[in-house]
């Protein structure tokens, strides 16, 4: 069930590694709203980078594709973010997931999912072989303090 959205975002960009770096301003920039603590916004940071590398070296291997980035500021100020890719899909999420796995070759670590689920207080990995996979992640942000004049 998809839940109502006070505010959000979509981007569409080419799978180039110089993308990443994009994403991950983009939706610091996006979260900045919700006036995250500098750990959640470098966990969330982090999180997007994964996400999207994932998506530039394993969907898209030996060409370019398109990369979809959506931010939503749902309630209980929960961020999600959302990255999608219409690649070669994965075959077995559930091995994907495990940590030291990878399809990337030796330079790889195989810990993407792994660190994206650490930073994160939810992730949902959908894909479908030959057609893309899609990662969404929440993270509930604490809510600040103001500081009384």
């Amino acid at each position: 069930m998809r839940t109502k959205s006070s505010n959000d975002f979509t981007l569409e960009f080419p799978s180039r590694s110089s993308n990443e770096a994009f994403a991950r301003v983009a939706v610091a920039c996006f979260a900045a709203q919700m006036d995250p603590t500098l750990n959640e916004l470098e966990d969330i940071k982090t999180a997007v980078s994964e996400a999207v590398t994932n998506a530039i070296v394993h969907a898209y291997p030996d060409t370019i594709g398109k990369v979809t980035l959506r931010g939503r500021v749902c309630p209980d100020n929960v961020l999600e973010i959302t990255v999608k890719d219409h690649g070669r899909g994965i075959p077995d999420v559930d091995q994907a997931r495990q940590p030291l796995f990878t399809t990337g070759g030796e330079e790889r670590s195989g810990m993407g999912f792994t660190i994206m689920e650490s930073f994160m207080d939810r992730l949902t990995v959908k894909s479908t072989a030959g057609r893309g996979t899609t990662v969404t992640m929440r993270k509930r942000l604490a809510p600040r303090v103001k500081a009384a004049k």
